[in-house]
């Protein structure tokens, strides 16, 4: 059986994609996005393109895959940025590559990438999961479509899916990324390498937050839950810790140094701002929970572990 990643050259995509190989090292992996890093290709099969042509899927999925993670996205700030690419690809992306799985042989299990980018406007103080999304980007606005489609399409026997509302994901490696909330990972990242991070959000922002760990694992965690464990819908609030920016750099002092947060300058962006600012912070995940999703112990952890395996490894 073969396993397809969307965004499989993405830094969680090829996480995840190693997490699956260690666990079954006979695992046939299929990785499909428009760039890869060097190397991977040696691991996997990587088949480059964009995930809303169906000749490219068709290449992807082939005759015999079960099983589908669906990562691929064109990230917030660049879905605000450029309105058709967000679309073609946050949209009708996902629905050519849910055309293309509804006609494999067996339904495919899916598992869907989706955001608390979701919900927006007027909220409670703290969401949870009676909460209707209202999305106020157009990022978010695509996420939602992307649920309502692979409900609609597990509904009907086409697929059997499973939605994940992905809370920030910090910290990231590597260069910073389009999305908005790339500061929450650059001013970790950025310092703990020794270089100078703008941050553009004030220090009072706030952050609802999962390590990549944690998500890698909710990722093979919710395609491994049974059907049954999805009774009433198929989108979850994945469970993460709320902190401030401020907050944020007061651990990475703990764990490395005043230094390290001398080297965070704060540098105002509105536009930056204006998208943050429609996004919750604090969730209750009693229903994430009881399904075994698991959330960070504290910020602490997080900073350490980038540290010992990303900058010292």
């Amino acid at each position: 059986m073969n396993i397809l990643i969307t965004g499989g050259g993405g830094f969680l995509g090829s996480r995840l994609a190693r997490a699956l190989r260690a666990r079954d090292a006979s695992a046939r992996i299929t990785l499909l996005d428009v760039a890869f890093p060097a190397g991977l290709d040696r691991d996997f099969t990587c088949v480059t393109g964009e995930v809303s042509v169906r000749a490219t899927l068709e290449k992807a999925l082939g005759t015999d895959t079960g099983s589908i993670f669906h990562l691929a996205a064109v990230v917030s700030g660049g879905a605000e940025a450029d309105f058709d690419l967000g679309y073609r690809v946050n949209m009708e992306g996902t629905h050519a590559l849910l055309e293309a799985a509804r006609e494999l042989a067996q339904p495919p299990r899916v598992v869907y990438a989706s955001s608390v980018a979701a919900f927006g406007g007027v909220l409670p103080e703290v969401l949870d999961d009676s909460t209707t999304p209202a999305p106020q980007t157009s990022y978010g606005t695509q996420k939602v479509i992307g649920e309502y489609l692979v409900a609609d399409y597990t509904r009907k026997g086409f697929i059997d899916g499973r939605s994940l509302r992905l809370p920030t994901i910090v910290v990231r490696p590597g260069k910073p990324n389009l999305a908005a909330s790339s500061f929450a990972s650059g001013i970790i990242r950025e310092p703990l390498a020794g270089v100078e991070c703008a941050c553009p959000v004030p220090d009072s922002t706030g952050v609802w937050i999962l390590s990549p760990k944690r998500v890698v694992e909710a990722f093979v965690h919710a395609h491994d839950l049974p059907a049954s464990a999805w009774p009433t819908t198929r989108v979850v609030n994945l469970p993460g810790i709320t902190l401030t920016v401020r907050e944020m750099l007061d651990a990475m002092g703990r764990v490395a140094g005043g230094e390290a947060v001398a080297r965070v300058k704060f540098v105002p962006d509105a536009r930056i701002q204006g998208i943050v600012k429609t996004w919750p912070v604090r969730f209750a995940t009693p229903r994430a929970l009881a399904m075994g999703f698991r959330p960070d112990p504290d910020f602490d952890s997080i900073v350490r572990d980038h540290l010992e395996n990303e900058v010292l490894a």
